[in-house]
């Protein structure tokens, strides 16, 4: 079975490097998928109560008999849920559909700065870490500004900060202050929804490697250091894409990938999104 590499967060806490993510995928459709993953070698699942597919991750996880402490599971506060006892109460509620004592990593699903309820969200983050319920927290689409609030009014530095990232928008400038600020970086529609595939040059890079588009994607960010957590619901392409540590992107590839940068954005803005 592959052995996925991990990545030592601030806070001590060891998350593997490619997960397997449940957005858009079906309630119904979950547990099977993340069986399917689990069984295929991913031991990271990442979903959010705005999924409403926490109950299937929760079952697939109990019905896999793999031992607690091999798997890593994160879940995301949603906007209507913000708020000091607000987000006391949908961790529980997530919690109980997860069916888990303890969370792995949980994460502020989006600033919503307009409605300015991440700082009191960011407080019970922290106790929910100091109680032990959670061992990482982290947040979602933050931007600079939303994180150096954090810093100057919370007690913790996030441990991850998950936001969309591929090569048609790589944020530089983020990843640099996650750098700075030694904040793990995490992306979601790794491969922007498929846009990505059909580009000539990740084409003549996968051609080289006799590898798929997806799959020199996925080593991309890798070789960054992300954590990556691509979806699927096919088994063939939950394998396809684990199976990519038998190569490696040359600095001449790298750079190729790097030139495709658009600042092209798939989902929403961060410092604009206030959906409820």
């Amino acid at each position: 079975m592959t052995k996925i590499p991990t990545l030592t967060l601030n806070d001590g806490t060891e998350i593997p490097q490619l997960g397997f993510g449940v957005f858009q995928v079906p309630p119904q459709e979950t547990a099977q998928a993340v069986a399917q993953a689990l069984e295929a070698g991913y031991r990271h699942i990442d979903t959010a109560a705005a999924y409403r597919n926490e109950e299937g991750v929760g079952e697939a996880v109990a019905a896999s008999g793999i031992p607690r402490e091999a798997l890593f599971v994160t879940t995301k506060l949603w906007n209507a849920d913000q708020g000091y006892d607000e987000a006391l109460r949908a961790f529980d509620a997530s919690a109980r559909r997860l069916r888990l004592d303890v969370v792995d990593l949980y994460l502020i699903h989006w600033p919503t700065p307009a409605r300015d309820r991440y700082v009191p969200s960011w407080r019970a983050f922290e106790r929910l870490q100091a109680d032990g319920r959670v061992r990482s927290i982290g947040v979602s689409n933050f931007q600079p500004a939303h994180l150096r609030r954090l810093f100057d009014e919370g007690e913790v530095v996030p441990a991850i900060n998950q936001v969309e990232l591929h090569p048609y928008l790589q944020q530089p400038e983020l990843r640099a202050f996650h750098a700075e600020h030694e904040i793990a970086t995490e992306a979601w529609s790794p491969l922007a929804q498929g846009a990505v595939l059909d580009d000539p040059a990740i084409v003549a890079i996968a051609q080289a490697h006799g590898k798929t588009p997806a799959q020199v994607v996925l080593r991309w960010h890798l070789q960054l250091g992300n954590v990556v957590i691509p979806k699927s619901v096919t088994p063939a392409r939950i394998a396809e894409n684990l199976d990519v540590f038998d190569f490696a992107l040359s600095d001449e590839q790298l750079a190729a990938i790097a030139a495709l940068d658009r600042g092209e954005r798939t989902g929403p803005d961060p410092d604009t999104m206030e959906i409820a």
